[in-house]
């Protein structure tokens, strides 16, 4: 006897079973290396902040008379979620500031509050109420729809440590890599935080970029670079953005320019009250807790 029309050839199911098992195993396969890269991202930027965060706990240590490394820590963490900032924003705060004149009084004893500047990208938002990251992702975003370009990156100025990646759209793992931290002249984004103007940059020809940095963005695909400094009202860089296009010596239109510009403008006069506000918040907040433990320390130790 015939099999049926519709019945499927001898060994078909197990065929389908198997097949069926090494799909299961593939997406098993494709999640378990999900995981792994986000992994190395998140020991990536550990790598980055480490230093930064170790000299800020040694600072931190000696300046309140701490028991340890993790004392510290501790102490930074607290007043960073306190504050919403990031644990690495508030280290680079302790390193690069002033240390208290009166250590057992206020750390800034003659501050005064200040307006939050406007931001007009960001409609709905009180400026005095969003936190750093959100205002930072949203000036690449619009950004990257005002050039119609699909890659781009934003750095912010760090003093003890040069212009750090904090946001990025569309690049590659080892572009990324290769420009986390920039400390030298050696690209567009470097050119323009340091002469506070927007570059135009032809990533095959111009002479800023040194060799293993151009061979990096030519192979994202990237041909043409604008970068965008973000200048605070007393006038110094505090981040850069930077645009990639993928033709060669491809500008800007006249109102693209005006609007990064503008964008730029009130994002460095924000960072700036930033810094001096909500930074600094934090920065009293932590010096009022680390005096209460050196206090204490001081009473519990022997004549």
């Amino acid at each position: 006897m015939h099999e049926p029309a519709d019945s499927p050839p001898a060994g078909r199911n197990e065929q389908q079973a198997t097949g069926s098992d090494r799909g299961g195993a593939r997406d098993a396969r494709e999640e378990e290396l999900d995981r792994l890269r986000r992994e190395v991202r998140d020991l990536r930027g550990k790598l980055l902040a480490h230093p930064l965060i170790s000299q800020a706990q040694g600072i931190l240590q000696e300046r309140y008379l701490l028991p340890d490394a993790q004392t510290a820590f501790e102490l930074m963490k607290r007043s960073s979620q306190r504050h919403n900032l990031k644990l690495r924003v508030l280290a680079s705060g302790v390193v690069s500031v002033p240390r208290p004149d009166d250590e057992r009084g206020p750390w800034f004893p003659s501050r005064k509050g200040r307006t939050a500047p406007a931001l007009r990208f960001l409609p709905g938002h009180r400026p005095d109420k969003v936190n750093r990251s959100t205002v930072l992702k949203r000036v690449l975003h619009q950004a990257l729809a005002c050039a119609d370009a699909e890659m781009g990156d934003l750095q912010s100025a760090e003093p003890s440590a040069g212009l750090r990646m904090e946001h990025h759209y569309g690049l590659s793992q080892e572009f990324r890599d290769f420009f986390a931290l920039v400390d030298a002249d050696n690209t567009a984004c470097s050119k323009a935080a340091r002469h506070r103007e927007r570059v135009m940059a032809d990533i095959a020809t111009d002479p800023v970029f040194t060799e293993p940095a151009r061979e990096m963005i030519l192979s994202v695909g990237s041909r043409t670079a604008h970068s965008m400094p973000m200048v605070a009202a007393s006038g110094r860089t505090v981040g850069v953005f930077s645009l990639h296009l993928p033709r060669r010596k491809q500008p800007l239109t006249r109102a693209q320019a005006t609007a990064l510009d503008g964008m730029a403008a009130q994002a460095g006069r924000w960072l700036e009250w930033h810094e001096r506000t909500i930074l600094l918040d934090a920065l009293e907040d932590l010096h009022r807790a680390g005096s209460a433990l050196r206090a204490g320390r001081a009473r519990r130790l022997p004549d």
